[in-house]
């Protein structure tokens, strides 16, 4: 017992508790910290000066692992999906989860502008914020440049779409190479794909040991914030959750229900099978750690066989990530609002193109919604760089990333039991007495 008791460091009261609930209670105190520092002007200026290193060291970490994550797991995910299994049921299902992302970013978009989170907001940073260039790219020339002319110039610059572009493209590839017939080749693809994939899995550890970091820089950050801005800051964020909700419900109801009504398939007896998958989602806030159940739910109460389940929900906690798309759209639109940069129309297109893009290779595990939504920055110029406003924008999200992972999550599942059911319909696969 006493060997025990040395082994035990002295953070560990820090490293063994609740992530989540340390980050909350970061940004809770932030506020707090921020609006008694706002009842005495005079003390803002020296907190935001000596607590600047520690917002910015934050923000640094962040900025640093947005390519190598791109890079790696969306080469890892395009080569995870075999040439073999890419006949009627992978085509459907990979159309299926492309097309519903696409419609909902589209969603969150359209709320975000009816209900503009941030809009008058105007959140300050330390350093100046940067107008937005005066000529603004055309659709042609939005759709042209994401196809790099030099893949590791774009990585250099940090060009995210290009690079999308090129990881999905150089992942394609090599699941071609690994199913070659070519004994040699094929080896050599297999062991290029464990290397992406070992590479993926150590910047998602890096990750996880950034966001170890997260409660102290969310505290910084979130200080600043209501330091310089007051309690006013509690309000924008209140509108992002709405927003974020209000889209999620829409798209369960307006998208999947529609599709299920189409195929003949009851909603609410959908609801009914998929309910336990969904709340466990809600609760866990990861896709991938979710699977085990929403396989059982789609085989045990909805009455798909496993040779289609097997495939597709594997697949779509990979790619298919609609509720993290409806967040990305209504969270880059609040950043665009609450900087005084609203979002162009191309911009907004950018935006769906990088979130449907990036959403192949997104990691089915809780957070990845907020490094997702530095790439669709990024891809827009709003660029997450230390002391910027659009920095302490992002770390208002980041605070708030928790609540609003959890109905994204859950809507990602729900996502990709609807259209399991819907391909194995279509493949005259689904027992319909479980749709009585």
């Amino acid at each position: 017992m006493s060997e025990t008791k040395k082994k035990k460091g002295a953070m560990d009261w820090y490293f063994k508790s609740n992530l989540l609930a340390r980050i909350l209670i970061g940004l809770v105190l932030g506020a707090v910290v921020g609006i008694v520092l706002g009842f005495s002007p005079q003390s803002v200026k020296p907190f935001v000066d000596n607590s600047k290193f520690f917002g910015d060291l934050f923000v640094r970490l962040l900025r640093m692992i947005v390519v190598p994550v791109i890079l790696f797991s969306l080469v890892a995910g395009a080569a995870s999906i075999a040439p073999s299994r890419l006949g009627k049921v992978g085509i459907k299902i990979m159309v299926y989860y492309l097309l519903t992302s696409a419609f909902a970013v589209a969603i969150g978009l359209v709320f975000a502008n009816i209900l503009q989170p941030g809009a008058g907001f105007n959140v300050v940073g330390d350093a100046a914020i940067k107008g937005r260039d005066a000529a603004v790219p055309t659709i042609a020339q939005i759709l042209l440049n994401i196809v790099p002319t030099n893949p590791i110039e774009s990585l250099t610059k940090g060009d995210v779409l290009p690079i999308i572009f090129f990881a999905v493209v150089f992942g394609l590839g090599l699941s071609y190479v690994k199913d070659s017939t070519n004994k040699t080749l094929a080896k050599a693809g297999d062991m290029l794909l464990d290397v992406t994939n070992a590479a993926a899995e150590t910047m998602y550890k890096i990750v996880a040991g950034i966001m170890q970091y997260a409660p102290i820089g969310v505290f910084v950050l979130i200080a600043q914030v209501f330091a310089q801005q007051g309690p006013r800051a509690i309000g924008p964020l209140l509108i992002v959750t709405l927003t974020v909700y209000i889209g999620l419900l829409v798209h369960l109801v307006g998208v999947y229900g529609g599709l299920l009504s189409i195929y003949k398939l009851g909603f609410m007896k959908f609801l009914k099978g998929a309910n336990e998958a969904m709340i466990t989602a809600f609760v866990t806030r990861s896709s991938s750690g979710t699977l085990p159940i929403t396989m059982r739910c789609t085989e045990e109460k909805l009455g798909v066989p496993r040779t289609i389940s097997s495939f597709t929900l594997p697949l779509g906690a990979t790619i298919n990530m609609d509720g993290t798309a409806i967040y990305l759209g209504v969270c880059a639109m609040f950043i665009g609002y609450a900087t005084g940069q609203p979002l162009t129309f191309n911009q907004q297109l950018t935006v769906i193109i990088t979130a449907t893009l990036a959403s192949i290779g997104t990691a089915g595990v809780p957070g990845a919604g907020a490094i997702m939504l530095l790439m669709v920055l990024e891809s827009i110029g709003l660029k997450v760089t230390e002391g910027s406003a659009v920095a302490a924008a992002y770390a208002m999200i980041l605070g708030i990333d928790a609540l609003l992972d959890m109905g994204r999550t859950s809507l990602n599942v729900t996502g990709d039991i609807a259209g399991t059911a819907i391909v194995a319909k279509t493949e005259k696969e689904l027992d319909m007495s479980f749709w009585k």
